[in-house]
């Protein structure tokens, strides 16, 4: 099978990590073994960019957001995808380029010519072979970041990130660019329901990606 390419979208408190484990745990059962990864902090120079770029203390020009988050994917593109697809593996990634078309682009205003370039650049033309975009309202998503951020349980405990605490506009503006780029690339991107119970996704998210990987065999 050739290498694949597989990203995982969606606003803060879709549930998109939580399913990317669980389908990683899923596929490993079943004879799968992929490269998962995440953006950013995709590599040892990305895991240190995250943590400034995610700091909810630190005071980050929107610029200097966009052009950091285009230096992790840079990497990551060089050091990891890249390599991984061209050894035949399937990758799946936890956010991609969509990611600042909808946060930096829809949520940030930056001009659309602007972005494409920047992503342009970073991924030099790179393009995942299935996203799945995983879509609740704002409503819920608020409620699970914030239950995330207070809960007893210790893998709740990391608290809100800085896109965690943007208020519901700019969380608006994302949802909405996600579901842009969904309608205007119906073929790699597929939306996932992902406000009902954890199973209920889970095998949604099942059928999707086993389909189209047992396709590419």
């Amino acid at each position: 099978m050739p290498g694949t390419f597989i990203t995982f979208e969606g606003i803060d408190g879709s549930g998109k990590s939580t399913q990317l484990r669980l389908l990683n745990n899923f596929l490993r059962v079943n004879g799968w073994n992929p490269l998962v990864t995440r953006e950013p902090g995709g590599t040892p120079v990305g895991l240190r960019l995250r943590a400034a770029l995610l700091d909810a203390t630190e005071e980050v020009d929107p610029l200097t957001e966009l052009l950091v988050f285009a230096a992790d994917r840079a990497q990551h593109v060089r050091r990891v995808i890249r390599p991984a697809l061209a050894a035949g593996q399937v990758v799946i990634s936890d956010r991609y380029a969509d990611a600042t078309i909808a946060y930096q682009g829809g949520g940030r205003g930056f001009p659309p010519e602007l972005i494409s370039e920047i992503v342009q650049l970073a991924t030099e033309g790179l393009k995942p072979d299935l996203t799945l975009l995983f879509d609740v309202s704002i409503e819920e998503s608020t409620h699970r970041t914030t239950r995330r951020s207070t809960g007893k349980n210790s893998a709740n405990k990391a608290g809100r990130d800085r896109l965690d605490i943007e208020d519901a506009a700019f969380h608006t503006r994302v949802r909405e660019a996600y579901l842009v780029i969904a309608s205007a690339e119906p073929e790699r991107v597929k939306i996932v329901d992902a406000s009902g119970p954890l199973e209920q996704t889970h095998e949604r998210v099942k059928d999707v990606v086993v389909s189209f990987l047992r396709s590419r065999m």
